[in-house]
């Protein structure tokens, strides 16, 4: 009685475990993904699908919340619920998910792009390759793109879709300034005329941080040496003596003779902003238009970029590892890439931002609207933008460049 009592008890813990698998496992992504696209879009209306991104940015909330939702819904039955938090941490959320084997999660789709990408690919925090599935991206994207095949230096592989670009540009007031600098050397000399009105956010910020590698480009034999090649601190070491030369050079006619530097963007356009500086700068060639038509920039503001160019990146969206609607998340994904919704997103209404898409793949009506787009007095047309284009150097650039900024620049 005791050997079959034993047995029961074996054979019942066996098939709960068999149970438990059976529910917690999901079918392999590469299962969702070979699909018929409409055997997704069917197996996505009714349901819901959670994004989770940034939320800092009302124009970019407003974007989400008041038309693509709707859109969304209207087109595919797919509910969009968009959950703001900081990518780090989403990336902690998932990671955390992971270790607890949590192979359903509240996460279906999130916006990332560099290190973020890096440390959510390297971590397994992906769901794998998907945009070869989504039929707006093979339509109207040149797929090829170097842009959209390596995200900050780390190769995507299909596992993340693009979802805009932007690029950096200077921002200044043309009340106060005829002609802005053409160079990093004009710069130089521009500050050391008009002491005091210009000055950068320190290396933290990402902003300042690019700031910073636009220097490093300026100052290599070419940008390419930097872009197109891994951090190896010897091969540039001279390159980066002389970007801390020309940065303790500029230093005392900086805005408080460099004594502060502005601790975030959101610092450095707020003395733009009160006339203390006659310069800021940042991502998004459009953002001035914003804060103008609100009142927080002069009307006069305008945008410029100096030589050897100016750095831009694409960002993107991506499925996580244990998003438990793929489906639901492929059909939102290709719907934020459709030429609509990236027209909706180019006009300076709610984000303004620069769309990744090709405009010669667009029919000629759609094509029309997207060049007919007025995207305000301050933002450099698009073809000013293209040519002064450059990709961003790898990843680990940026936390090289704060480090060293720290020790040569802000210690000294």
């Amino acid at each position: 009685m005791k050997k079959i009592l034993i047995t029961t008890t074996i054979l019942a813990i066996i098939i709960l475990t068999a149970c438990g698998n059976n529910e917690s496992q999901q079918p392999s992504f590469n299962e969702t993904t070979e699909k018929d696209w409409s055997e997704i879009t069917t197996a996505a209306e009714d349901t819901t699908v959670r994004i989770f991104m940034w939320g800092g940015d009302e124009g970019i909330n407003q974007y989400m919340d008041d038309w693509v939702a709707p859109k969304l819904k209207e087109q595919y039955n797919v509910t969009l619920e968009r959950v703001p938090m900081n990518t780090g941490e989403i990336l902690q959320k998932l990671q955390t998910e992971k270790q607890a084997s949590k192979d359903e999660g509240t996460i279906d789709i999130m916006w990332i792009n560099g290190e973020n990408f890096k440390n959510a690919k390297n971590n397994g925090l992906l769901a794998g390759s998907f945009v070869d599935t989504l039929p707006n991206f093979n339509e109207f994207y040149q797929t090829d793109d170097p842009a959209f095949e390596t995200d900050f230096g780390t190769p995507v592989e299909g596992m993340e879709a693009p979802w805009g670009k932007v690029q950096f540009v200077f921002l200044y007031d043309s009340a106060k300034i005829d002609t802005p600098p053409a160079s990093i050397d004009e710069l130089q000399e521009w500050a050391n005329n008009n002491p005091g009105k210009f000055t950068y956010p320190n290396a933290d910020d990402f902003s300042g941080n690019a700031f910073l590698r636009h220097i490093l480009y300026a100052k290599a034999d070419s940008p390419a040496d930097i872009y197109e090649q891994p951090l190896e601190k010897e091969r540039i070491s001279e390159t980066a003596g002389e970007v801390w030369n020309y940065l303790n050079q500029i230093e005392p006619d900086l805005w408080r003779s460099g004594e502060h530097y502005p601790n975030s963007l959101t610092e450095l356009d707020r003395l733009y902003s009160q006339g203390e500086v006659w310069m800021t700068m940042g991502y998004n060639e459009a953002r001035a238009e914003s804060l103008i038509d609100e009142g927080v920039f002069p009307e006069t503001t305008r945008s410029f970029v100096m030589e050897p160019g100016s750095i831009g990146n694409t960002h993107f969206l991506s499925i996580p590892f244990n998003s438990s609607n793929r489906e639901g998340a492929l059909t939102a994904i290709n719907f934020m890439l459709s030429p609509e919704a990236q027209l909706a997103k180019l006009k300076p209404d709610y984000w303004g931002e620069n769309s990744p898409i090709s405009i010669e793949k667009l029919p000629d009506d759609m094509k029309n609207k997207f060049q007919s787009v007025e995207r305000g007095n301050s933002v450099l047309s698009q073809q000013k933008l293209e040519e002064s284009f450059l990709p961003e150097s790898e990843a680990e650039y940026v936390e090289w460049m704060k480090e060293q900024w720290f020790d040569e620049i802000a210690q000294k």
